[in-house]
């Protein structure tokens, strides 16, 4: 349901105002209205940049002491503004340092690796030989091309063979030209011993700075996480004072917002304890009230597809309950096998001791989803991991009452006969909410038109999509009841559809609400026939990987048919399973959004309620 809310105006002189918004923030019940956008404006951008910076350098803090005991963090220091960024530079220094020596180091490795080549010699007694007039010079070839002549011309010695690369050196005169056709490859400026001293060295920094981000991972993760909330504090107090209006000359501050009905005594208890002004206002037709939804234990765990979607506007009904079990019922459809079902329903049952509460509504509301495929493939499509139940000769005597291709279409097409029924019901109890019971009358007329037709001829409709159902025929006088409750239902929404229009408009609106409504209809229908296509083609796919892997295995031996049967159902049904979860989940939700939110005829546009309060 939506919760009710009240509507307020606050009027508080400017000196004041400041000790108005912290006391208006420490009941923290009031949603403000905002009337401007601070999308462009440089302070808040500012507040934003600097939140991002905290984010990414908590992620980073947070990644070097994972699964941490929570007693080894320091309690959380309140800092202020000043030091928090002086605290994220020093972070974003440490960062940029190791970053510029682990570049170097690697650059440094390219050097030592390429040096090993060459082996482990002193550019000093290189130096030691030019004095003394000779020249050490260092050449690389492909092995194939190195000419043994140069050996007595330039005295050339071969350092090392690799990867038919030739690494070698010559020693001649000082001012002898050297004619070789060979790369003169440039050479590191230190030998290898020293290579390998400086890449110890640059560890040790890398290692000594991993140290200092650990104890400060460790010192001022929870400080971070303060000053985060301190930002967002600041944030939203100057975001109310930019929805706040000056008035008589800038003396008085006007600010507007709402508040919970069953919460308003308290805030109002609260100002009157404080003397500050306010008073309560008539919502207006074009307010956008900001919305809260309470449900039941069951219905809340369907609210994220609601704001998936859209929160309803304050004139609405709370479309989360009346499709929730709908939309359990389709999931299982689509899905349709028990073995999937009960896997399912074990697996999140045994993940929701392991993960965090913010996770276990998501694996309770799986479980909810789980529990209805696992019915539906008992009961009604009776397949479990691909296997069919009605071939199971243990289950012979009620092999009978699992429905067959046939009835499983005619089910899909009653059920989206009655959803769209369902879908007009809810839309005349909803014009009923906004315009008045009168308004009501002709969508009214709709559903009791429709819902005895569907009763009278459903069943041949039905028929046609499969062999005929065995249903007994109404007695004759319950058939004349339905026909005068269509002959009643038809006059109303054919003469009273626009209440206050003259009889020909009405007429004429009704004449076109029959073709929206029948052409609307046919395409609805038809579209529930995915719950069945889906359903049958994850059916199909799962009875051919068991097919696959007995057939593929039957002239092994038993212990290799064992071990390779399981590797061909593991990754059969594994990917069978994934493919029905996405198609399980995306069309119901189609479903919903589409056909019945279309025939409900359900608005939404709603924003959520958010007060103004310390995070």
């Amino acid at each position: 349901m939506i919760l009710p809310m009240k509507k307020y105006a606050f009027m508080v002189y400017h000196k004041e105002y400041d000790e108005f918004l912290h006391a208006l923030r420490d009941v923290g019940v009031v949603h403000v209205k905002e009337n401007k956008s601070v999308a462009g404006n440089a302070d808040f951008q500012e507040l934003l940049a600097i939140r991002k910076q905290v984010k990414t350098a908590l992620d980073f803090l947070q990644k070097l002491i994972p699964e941490t005991p929570e007693e080894v963090f320091a309690p959380a220091r309140q800092i202020p503004k000043e030091e928090g960024i002086l605290l994220l530079e020093k972070i974003e220094k440490l960062q940029e340092k190791k970053s510029q020596l682990i570049a170097e180091k690697q650059s440094l490795q390219k050097d030592i690796d390429y040096m090993q080549l060459w082996g482990d010699f002193s550019y000093h007694n290189i130096e030691k030989i030019r004095e003394a007039g000779y020249v050490v010079s260092f050449f690389t070839c492909q092995t194939s091309r190195f000419d043994p002549k140069w050996i007595e011309e330039y005295n050339a010695f071969v350092v090392n063979d690799a990867k038919s690369m030739s690494y070698f050196i010559t020693v001649t005169k000082a001012g002898e030209t050297i004619e070789i056709e060979a790369e003169r490859p440039k050479m590191p400026d230190s030998g290898l011993e020293m290579l390998c001293a400086s890449s110890a060295q640059m560890e040790e920094h890398i290692q000594s700075i991993d140290n200092q981000l650990t104890t400060m991972a460790a010192a001022d993760s929870k400080t971070l996480e303060a000053f985060d909330k301190s930002l967002q504090d600041e944030f939203n107090f100057n975001k109310v004072v930019v929805q706040t209006e000056r008035q008589a000359e800038d003396k008085v501050m006007f600010l507007e917002g709402w508040t919970l009905t069953e919460k308003a005594t308290n805030m109002e208890a609260e100002l009157d304890k404080r003397g500050y002004f306010y008073q309560q206002l008539e919502i207006q037709d074009n307010d956008r009230v900001p919305i809260e939804l309470k449900n039941n234990s069951f219905a809340k765990l369907f609210e994220p597809l609601t704001r998936l979607y859209s929160l309803p506007n304050h004139t609405e009904l709370d479309p989360t309950p009346l499709f929730a079990p709908f939309f359990m019922l389709f999931f299982g459809l689509c899905l349709g096998d028990a073995g999937y079902g009960l896997l399912i329903l074990v697996a999140c049952t045994i993940l929701k001791f392991k993960v965090g509460p913010d996770m276990r509504p998501v694996l309770t509301l799986a479980q909810w989803l789980g529990g209805s495929t696992l019915v539906v493939g008992l009961l009604l499509t009776a397949t479990f991991f691909g296997a069919k139940l009605a071939d199971v000769a243990l289950l012979a005597s009620v092999k009978d009452y699992f429905l067959t291709d046939d009835r499983l279409m005619q089910l899909a097409l009653g059920v989206g006969l009655f959803h769209i029924v369902y879908g007009k019901a809810v839309a005349a109890c909803k014009i009923k909410k906004q315009r008045g019971f009168k308004y009501s009358i002709g969508p009214w007329a709709w559903v009791f038109l429709l819902t005895p037709l569907l009763a009278l001829f459903g069943p041949t409709i039905l028929a046609m999509f499969g062999s005929p159902l065995n249903i007994p025929p109404f007695s004759p006088i319950l058939t004349n009841i339905l026909y005068g409750i269509v002959a009643v239902s038809g006059a109303v929404a054919l003469l009273y559809n626009s209440p206050g229009k003259n009889v020909f408009i009405n007429i004429g609106s009704a004449l076109w609400t029959v073709y929206n409504s029948l052409s609307g209809m046919l395409g609805d229908t038809l579209s529930y026939i995915r719950l069945f296509a889906i359903g049958l083609t994850g059916g199909i796919l799962g009875s051919v990987f068991n097919i696959l892997a007995i057939q593929t295995t039957e002239d092994l031996s038993v212990f290799l048919r064992v071990p390779l049967m399981l590797v061909i159902l593991l990754l059969g049904h594994g990917i069978n399973i994934v493919l029905s979860l996405i198609a399980s989940l995306v069309h119901p939700l189609r479903l919903v959004f589409v056909e019945y939110f279309r025939n409900s005829q359900y608005e939404g546009g709603g924003i959520a309620y958010v007060p103004f309060k310390k995070v």
